[in-house]
């Protein structure tokens, strides 16, 4: 995944690689971080952990892309992209989730396009309420 910028767009803020927070970020434009961050990422926009960034963080965002080191949950209101080299400890939650070849994931991940839709009946192996924002999978695993 690139992380070069779509001309179109706003220019992305860079939290460089010697930088070193810890608490809550919170932003509303497109982030990347090549730096240390702990704590706890609130996000609206595009956030790229690049391959030098190590983030030790539960992360809430619309588009996340994991490039570097990730120890923490993701909740992605669009997507989350894991590429080859990125290492990530921590559950995924998201409608669109993408893991590259290469790429080490610990953890569980759990796509859902309508996370407020619940159900108390098991499934397969999968969460119950995997099955009821898919009617049709409802359908032929019956």
């Amino acid at each position: 995944m690139s992380t070069v910028s779509d001309s179109s767009r706003e220019p992305a803020s860079i939290l460089g690689p010697t930088l070193r927070f810890k608490g809550e970020l919170r932003a509303e434009e497109d982030l990347l971080i090549k730096g240390h961050i702990e704590g706890s990422i609130v996000h609206t926009q595009r956030l790229t952990i690049c391959r030098e960034g190590h983030v030790k963080a539960d992360i809430q965002g619309q588009i996340i892309a994991v490039e570097g080191t990730v120890e923490g949950d993701l909740t992605a209101a669009v997507s989350v992209c894991v590429i080859a080299g990125a290492n990530v400890t921590g559950d995924i939650h998201a409608p669109s989730v993408s893991i590259v070849e290469g790429a080490s994931i610990n953890g569980s991940v759990v796509m859902e396009t309508n996370r407020s839709v619940r159900t108390g009946r098991p499934s397969m192996g999968r969460p119950a309420s995997s099955l009821a924002t898919d009617p049709v999978r409802e359908l032929t695993e019956r």
